[in-house]
């Protein structure tokens, strides 16, 4: 049996009428940048999330880099960061002139440890960007009191967790700014690159006004900006597959605790905060034998992938920020993430539980 990573084609299959219909009134309306669509797109999200607005991008990292710059984040500040993500989190940080400062992680979660956070607080730090890492945001009414007691903006990596809760409220309307990506291997994936930030009207207008060249008008240039604007063929795919999101993402979760009963014996998963309502963007465990499990299950046709494989902080590129993170520089040695897009089949999630107990066994 061979199983595949992921499955994107099914999104297309699942929604496959709406997606067309939304491609063809694009080419139709040869509509292709800005305008009603994009109006359209931001007004649905900001609704979905709850939020008082969103803005539209290019994509998740044009998000991260607007946000920052409507925050006002630059030269001379500092931003918390965690070491544990993928390089568009930090290297944000950076492109905006500000210094990333790594946070490790909790062993349990992955998520950013908030009591290490605290302690590396200086009068510099302007913003904390932390990543709800797999899915799962980390204790938000505990990093709202530490930010507003520590007068920081608080910036919200969502890249894996559009769909995700805390305390049953949305992910996207707790955070000062929180930023989604629907890169194609997301939970809701456009057919290319997009993203997206929430906020408030304030804060959303400067991210607008940074995606497009920095105007406020059309000949209107008041800041430095960039080519940052969302396509409206990507928008209008994203609007059509919105209404399955929760039922893909409510597939996910089943599978995920099925894997959680049959694997949590044999291999550290990571731990639920059961007030978050998670969204499984990935299924991670962790093992000292994670390389030669990976291979064994690629032998049974078994597709596995690791996120992710380096820290940023042990990248090259940013070796001038590097702080010691010990924690996340073992896990990222140990995790491997398991196929659960949710159209599994139960032959299929038996077939990857039954080989993974019977590499341990």
């Amino acid at each position: 049996m061979n199983i595949p990573f992921t499955n994107l084609h099914q999104q297309y299959l699942d929604c496959k009428t709406e997606i067309d219909q939304a491609i063809a009134n694009t080419i139709a309306s040869s509509s292709y940048i800005t305008g009603p669509d994009v109006t359209v797109f931001e007004s649905a999200m900001a609704e979905y999330v709850g939020a008082e607005d969103c803005a539209s991008t290019g994509s998740g990292t044009m998000a991260l880099i607007c946000a920052l710059r409507a925050a006002g984040v630059g030269p001379g500040h500092e931003v918390l960061t965690t070491p544990h993500t993928f390089v568009a989190t930090t290297e944000a940080i950076v492109m905006v002139g500000a210094r990333p400062v790594f946070v490790d992680i909790d062993p349990a979660t992955h998520l950013m440890d908030l009591h290490l956070m605290l302690s590396q607080i200086t009068a510099r730090t302007r913003a904390v960007l932390w990543v709800d890492m797999y899915g799962q945001c980390p204790d938000l009414d505990r990093m709202k009191q530490i930010c507003e007691s520590n007068d920081l903006v608080m910036i919200e990596d969502a890249a894996h967790s559009l769909g995700t809760q805390w305390c049953d409220q949305q992910i996207g309307s707790i955070a000062d700014l929180t930023c989604f990506s629907f890169n194609p291997v997301k939970n809701l994936g456009a057919m290319g690159d997009a993203g997206c930030v929430t906020g408030s009207r304030e804060l959303m207008d400067r991210v607008r006004m940074y995606r497009d060249h920095g105007r406020t008008g059309r000949y209107d240039i008041v800041e430095l900006g960039y080519n940052a604007r969302i396509d409206n063929m990507q928008s209008n795919i994203v609007l059509a597959k919105l209404p399955k999101l929760m039922h893909w993402i409510n597939r996910k979760r089943a599978i995920c605790s099925w894997y959680d009963e049959q694997l949590s014996d044999i291999v550290k998963t990571i731990h639920r905060d059961p007030r978050v309502g998670q969204g499984h963007y990935v299924y991670v465990i962790q093992t000292t034998q994670r390389d030669a499990l990976k291979q064994f299950l690629a032998d049974r046709g078994i597709q596995t992938n690791v996120h992710y494989a380096t820290t940023t902080h042990q990248q090259p590129a940013y070796q001038a920020w590097y702080l010691p993170c010990p924690v996340a520089e073992t896990t990222v040695k140990e995790i491997l993430s398991l196929p659960c897009w949710y159209s599994m089949t139960q032959d299929q999630l038996d077939h990857v539980a039954r080989s993974v107990r019977e590499f341990f066994a």
